[in-house]
């Protein structure tokens, strides 16, 4: 008797009234007139609500009309969170609705690269046909280059209708296109929605599927949407789909890159060649050529931007011969500090090394969280110990950022220093961090 009541409230995000009506009897497996709650929670990406209703006996693979599961809802709304939630509690990534849409198809036909990315880890079969006869290839590179606003404004095709069109970042970093119309002169209104992660998701499902597509045609993927995503997204995937072909070809072609005329190509060309080419034990193949090459960019280059990734890449090669050229980069005037040259010192940095070990010191007191926390982080991972190491780590942890106090005290803990354990303690009061709370309790376990 509560069906429409949980049903709402589960669309709605109210986890309270949720609990509530489960505790007074509501079925959780029911459907109402407009459909499952766990569908509801599925397609608005309520993951509280998912949990909670999952823990009272909803059946995470439950059937609506056509065939329309949680997982296939979460897909088709591009939530990743929700989608993570649900496989986690058993969900089938095979399943299909009776349009034959599996989850892989819905989400690579939105643009929603958390979604492909969680249901691919998850082993959903990237070869799986939609009702048409199309993979979740075809479907997403059916999409790149399509103007994505016209292709909205198509969906809804009401000729008068009055459209507003609005754009902001999804949670996967993609941008999100909605596009609204409303009838002028009625209550009428219609609104789709579709990611821009076409392009990344197409790079994915190649390499999925054995597909090798020639590195122009990446490169051009990448270069087109370097300002659309809001951390490059699709730049990166790019980018470690090309480092780990690990071929001769492939790498002659980006190097060629980090010399072209334009800037936009070098940076994708050292991000590319930067970890090119690495094997599952760490080994670096092409050390010796790539090496060199950065050596002689971090000297000629002078775009900030592609100066910026041959920092990046040099700490990549983790080799001491790149510390000339990292201290270099990092002390010019007007440098702006960031994580990265942190990450790169650190990398780089040799046993004995006094200048380098005092400018990583001096990190640990940036201003900027990311840049205390990396450096932090590059500090407790040397091979070094010594009275300065052990009062930088203790120094920080009182700091502000508790990723901070989490790497200091791993750090003391692997050094065997007992000041650990008050960073144990503080993290697991006050942070709910997973990764924070994780290195708490292994230093702990180290103590012991």
């Amino acid at each position: 008797m509560y069906e429409e009541e949980l049903y709402r409230a589960a669309l709605d995000g109210d986890v309270a009234t949720v609990a509530d009506l489960l505790n007074r009897g509501a079925d959780p497996g029911q459907a109402g007139p407009e459909g499952l709650p766990l569908c509801a929670a599925a397609a608005w990406d309520r993951v509280d609500v998912i949990n909670r209703l999952i823990e009272a006996g909803a059946d995470v693979n439950g059937t609506e009309a056509d065939g329309w599961q949680p997982l296939l809802w979460a897909a088709a709304n591009g939530n990743a969170d929700a989608a993570q939630a649900l496989i986690d509690a058993g969900a089938s990534v095979a399943a299909a609705n009776t349009g034959g849409d599996t989850a892989l198809t819905l989400a690579a036909r939105r643009g929603a690269l958390g979604v492909v990315r969680v249901l691919l880890d998850a082993g959903a079969d990237p070869q799986a046909y939609d009702g048409d006869g199309d993979s979740p290839l075809d479907i997403a590179a059916d999409w790149v280059g399509v103007h994505l606003e016209s292709a909205l404004l198509d969906q809804i095709g009401q000729d008068g209708w009055e459209y507003v069109v609005a754009r902001q970042f999804a949670k996967d970093g993609t941008e999100l296109v909605t596009v609204a119309g409303r009838a002028p002169d009625s209550e009428e209104s219609e609104q789709v929605q579709a990611q821009r992660g076409h392009a990344a998701i197409t790079t994915l499902l190649e390499d999925a599927t054995g597909v090798v597509s020639p590195v122009a045609q990446l490169v051009a993927r990448a270069l087109a949407h370097r300002d659309t995503d809001e951390d490059a997204e699709t730049w990166w995937v790019v980018a470690d789909s090309l480092s780990r072909r690990g071929d001769e070809a492939t790498y002659e072609e980006l190097a060629a890159l980090c010399v072209s005329e334009d800037a936009r190509e070098r940076e994708f060309g050292v991000d590319a060649i930067a970890q090119f080419g690495v094997e599952e034990d760490g080994e670096k193949p092409y050390v010796e050529r790539t090496l060199p090459l950065l050596q002689k960019m971090a000297t000629t280059e002078g775009n900030p931007q592609v100066l910026r990734s041959v920092l990046a890449a040099l700490g990549h090669q983790g080799d001491p011969r790149a510390l000339p050229q990292v201290l270099d980069i990092i002390g010019r005037p007007g440098h702006r500090r960031t994580m990265t040259d942190a990450i790169a010192l650190a990398d780089v940095l040799p046993p004995g090394n006094a200048e380098g070990l005092a400018i990583l010191v001096e990190m640990t007191t940036d201003e900027e969280d990311e840049v205390r926390d990396w450096a932090t982080a590059g500090l407790a991972g040397l091979d070094v110990d010594t009275p300065e190491v052990r009062e930088a780590l203790a120094a920080r942890l009182d700091d502000e950022d508790l990723h901070t106090v989490a790497e200091a005290t791993r750090g003391l803990a692997q050094r065997g220093d007992r000041r650990a354990e008050l960073g144990v303690k503080r993290v697991l009061a006050e942070s709910d961090d997973e990764y924070a709370r994780g290195l708490a309790v292994d230093a702990q376990a180290t103590l012991t």
